[in-house]
């Protein structure tokens, strides 16, 4: 009597450890190089809902308040930097490079292109010395403001057709390690010369998001950190934000 019991309790015991031993996946937000609009505050331009949709995936999120490292990524699945003012340090991006070497996934947002500049150089993508102007899908009166509506081959662009952008810096691969997925429409500008007039040699159909491979992962950079703030969560970019949820992951 006494064995068949203790052999009851191992096999309730093993179902204990069976029930916890899938560890959920785990997306961080990197809050350490001064970015403004995160995932603790529920603003119009916050990131609460962003994070709230990955959330629901079952991933676990949290943000990154310390240096990017081998130790601080250990065990994550995905790394968003949405918004960064402040540069990456060299040991912090060789860090990023070995984290989707081994399979982890990197979404960068661009606020302002500039302090990115030494990690995009890494991952072979180029931005534009402006923001683009649009004269197709605009949204109100605002040419900054528009839909792209020319969408590339890539799990976060799969089944949405158009996103919507609030001010964005034209990317572009620039080398074979990247590739454009989501561009403006060829009739698209940007003001070069500062004089609000639109030239041919300014026209052009402009790069709004790039990905690439690296290792086992890779990663998925876009022109604009306002899509996915709260305030511009429409259907499209929710959509948008669930593939890129999903993918993190």
């Amino acid at each position: 009597m006494a064995r068949a019991a203790l052999v009851t309790v191992w096999v309730l015991l093993l179902g204990v450890i069976g029930v916890g031993s899938a560890a959920a996946e785990t997306v961080l937000f990197d809050n350490g190089h001064g970015e403004r609009f995160t995932i603790s505050n529920p603003g119009p331009l916050q990131l609460t809902g962003l994070a709230d949709i990955v959330r629901e995936t079952g991933a676990k999120i949290a943000p990154l308040n310390q240096p990017i490292s081998d130790a601080s990524l250990a065990g994550v699945d995905g790394l968003v930097i949405s918004g960064a003012f402040k540069p990456l340090q060299a040991d912090e991006i060789e860090a990023l490079l070995r984290f989707m070497d081994r399979g982890g996934k990197v979404a960068v947002m661009l606020h302002i292109a500039p302090p990115l500049t030494s990690l995009l150089d890494r991952l072979g993508v180029e931005y534009t010395n402006g923001v683009i102007r649009e004269t197709e899908n605009v949204i109100g009166n605002n040419p900054l403001d528009f839909r792209s509506t020319r969408i590339g081959s890539h799990p976060v662009m799969k089944g949405v057709t158009e996103f919507s952008l609030y001010g964005v810096w034209g990317i572009r691969n620039a080398d074979a390690g990247s590739r454009v997925v989501a561009a403006t429409s060829p009739k698209a500008w940007i003001d070069l010369q500062g004089d609000n007039k639109q030239k041919a040699e300014n026209t052009a159909s402009f790069g709004v998001a790039v990905a690439g491979e690296v290792g086992k992962g890779g990663f998925l950079i876009f022109g604009d950190d306002a899509i996915f703030q709260n305030k511009f969560l429409d259907q499209s970019n929710k959509k948008l934000a669930a593939n890129l949820a999903a993918w993190l992951k």
